[in-house]
């Protein structure tokens, strides 16, 4: 009777076992080792899934140092290990990232080291988006990310170059197109062809060793590289990061012209300058003959006009200088300031005349006050100063025979016998005191 396990009524292949016993002697030659086991499940599996187209989604993504690519690939239900080596994941055409739909194509493939079976993705193709489409996307990302597509590393365009290098296949329209258009417009333009390949797996690789030596080329100031229209695959040369990087390092400025106006490659965002088509990079990297003499012509009567306005505007204004006064009668302003210095002239006499009467009056009324108040005058009126003196000399002609000293001014001053020097209004006199008469009251 059946305890629920679905095995309990299967002959198992151990005939005789006795239950809960162990297996009796003879039996062992069934029992089959885990790699003998595993190989079994290796061949079934392998010999009956050949390859399986798988579509799930990307996640766990591991790249390794060595190239391969490990992952897993899961739906809502269950998930599987998946893995892409090296060669195979140069060749996808974009990188796998966690979360990427993707159909898978490949075997399956039983790992013995730890019992698991895996996918080995031979080709991949994300959904919703072709490969190209989405490698392309990611690499405008990457090189946006590192600055690739700024504009402010980008350099000029030389307006008359010396010599034009053409990096693009030397039997293509597109080459003809640019040779034509540009020796149209500028006849005596020097062009150097430098031939690669613009299609095919060696196409990137030529392109961006051309750029690298262009610069080699003598008196090179400019280059094109493009090609005329075509498929995302045909153009996808110029969408190769080799060829993105040698624009950005090539060392002289670079036009980009691939495909037609609606076609925008990786080449159009790194070069230094984009041209719709082949034919308008032509027209870009040289002026037009014709266009450029009309325009000196153009500069040469503006500037004849300017000259000429200049020289009336200057000879109106020498009319107008020659027919002032200073210039007309020159000796009328000298006579003018010859009148002002002879005014001021009088002027400064007066006043000095009338500051000298004015004066003089002063110095008299100064005398006068100073005589009245002199001890000479004093003297004049009848009157005398007696001093003190010692009679050093009986010499009368000897001014020096008499000291004179202190001021009499009272009778008590002296004493009778005391020598006195009276000064009078003419000359003076030398007495001797008989008597003192104090005043009566």
């Amino acid at each position: 009777m059946s305890n629920g396990d679905p095995w309990a009524d299967e002959d198992v292949g151990t005939p005789g076992a006795a239950a809960g016993g162990a297996a009796p002697m003879g039996t062992t030659q069934n029992v089959k080792s885990v790699s003998e086991l595993t190989h079994d499940v290796k061949e079934l599996i392998e010999g009956n899934l050949r390859t399986q187209w798988v579509g799930g989604e990307v996640s766990n993504c591991r790249p390794a140092r060595s190239g391969h690519v490990y992952f897993t690939l899961k739906d809502d239900e269950a998930q599987m290990s998946a893995v892409v080596w090296r060669t195979t994941a140069a060749r996808l055409g974009f990188e796998l990232r966690d979360g990427m739909e993707i159909v898978a194509v490949g075997r399956v493939e039983v790992y013995a080291a730890r019992g698991s079976y895996q996918l080995i993705i031979q080709k991949a193709f994300p959904q919703g988006m072709g490969s190209l489409e989405l490698a392309l996307r990611q690499l405008k990302e990457k090189l946006e990310a590192v600055g690739l597509f700024d504009p402010a590393r980008k350099r000029p365009i030389p307006p008359i170059p010396k010599r034009i290098a053409l990096v693009t296949s030397p039997t293509s329209a597109a080459v003809k197109d640019m040779i034509q258009v540009i020796t149209r417009r500028w006849p005596s333009a020097d062009i150097v062809v430098v031939p690669v390949a613009v299609q095919g797996p060696n196409a990137a690789p030529e392109i961006a060793s051309a750029l690298g030596a262009v610069h080699l080329i003598p008196d090179v100031d400019v280059v094109i590289t493009g090609r005329g229209g075509g498929s995302l695959e045909d153009l996808w040369a110029f969408n190769e990061e080799i060829v993105a990087r040698a624009i950005a390092n090539c060392q002289v400025p670079v036009i980009s012209a691939v495909g037609h106006e609606i076609d925008v490659t990786i080449a159009d965002l790194v070069a230094d300058r984009r041209a719709l088509t082949p034919s308008e990079a032509g027209e870009l990297v040289v002026p037009h003959r014709a266009e450029l003499a009309a325009g000196l012509a153009e500069l040469r009567e503006r500037l004849q006009n300017s000259l000429t306005q200049r020289a009336v505007n200057a000879r109106l204004q020498l009319d107008s200088l020659a027919s002032r006064r200073v210039f007309t009668n020159p000796l009328q302003r000298v006579r003018q300031l010859v009148e002002g210095v002879d005014d001021l002239s009088d002027r400064l006499n007066a006043v000095v005349r009338r500051r000298v009467e004015r004066s003089r009056q002063e110095v008299g009324q100064l005398s006068a006050t100073l005589n009245s108040l002199s001890p000479l005058g004093v003297l004049s009126r009848g009157y005398s100063v007696t001093y003190g003196c010692e009679v050093l000399s009986d010499n009368a002609d000897d001014d020096s025979a008499v000291h004179r000293g202190d001021l009499v001014r009272n009778a008590t001053d002296v004493e009778p016998g005391d020598p006195i020097l009276t000064y009078l209004e003419q000359g003076r006199v030398v007495s001797r005191v008989e008597e003192i008469i104090p005043n009566e009251e």
